[in-house]
């Protein structure tokens, strides 16, 4: 299959699914995956496993990192997935701010799923530095993507699984 965008961009609060989908999307495409956790300082990973929310000037240095991936993927003339939470509007447009047509270089995904199943899938989940406590930040801090960002919105529920989603995006990817 054939999607006319170098990078695809999975956004959304921790726990929505991110590095899952981000995985299935670029094995079944054949790009490379890049996991936005990786992109983090470590003072960003030992402040939220300690509990506290990252700020924006926390996470400055964070998106930085994510853009130049994109940057030096696109000028490569390679594809990839990668993952960010993306979770305010001024995020996302600085991941698009100077990058050629961003619709065109960057597509992003945002995984929309309702806040109990995400409660449930941190508690579930062991061995990430992400605490289920700080879920609350995450949707508070989260502004879903308005029309005129062109974002894919990927609606899901509990009973869905990864590779339905899967199915989903590349489907709506390729209409």
């Amino acid at each position: 299959m054939s999607i006319p965008v170098p990078v695809l961009l999975v956004c959304g609060v921790s726990g929505s699914g991110k590095t899952t989908i981000g995985t299935l999307l670029a094995k079944r495409l054949g790009w490379a995956y890049a996991e936005a956790d990786a992109f983090h300082p470590a003072a960003n990973v030992a402040k939220m496993a300690s509990g506290r929310p990252l700020t924006d000037a926390d996470r400055a240095p964070w998106l930085a990192a994510i853009g130049a991936f994109i940057d030096e993927t696109t000028a490569a003339g390679r594809s990839a997935v990668v993952s960010c939470s993306a979770l305010k509007r001024t995020y996302r447009d600085e991941l698009r701010s100077g990058r050629s047509s961003a619709r065109a270089n960057l597509r992003f995904v945002f995984l929309d799923v309702p806040y109990d199943v995400v409660s449930e899938r941190l508690r579930a989940r062991e061995g990430h530095f992400f605490p289920a406590d700080l879920l609350a930040s995450q949707y508070r801090d989260l502004e879903a993507p308005a029309p005129e960002e062109h974002v894919l919105d990927v609606p899901i529920s509990a009973d869905m699984t990864p590779d339905a989603t899967v199915a989903r995006i590349l489907a709506s990817l390729a209409a």
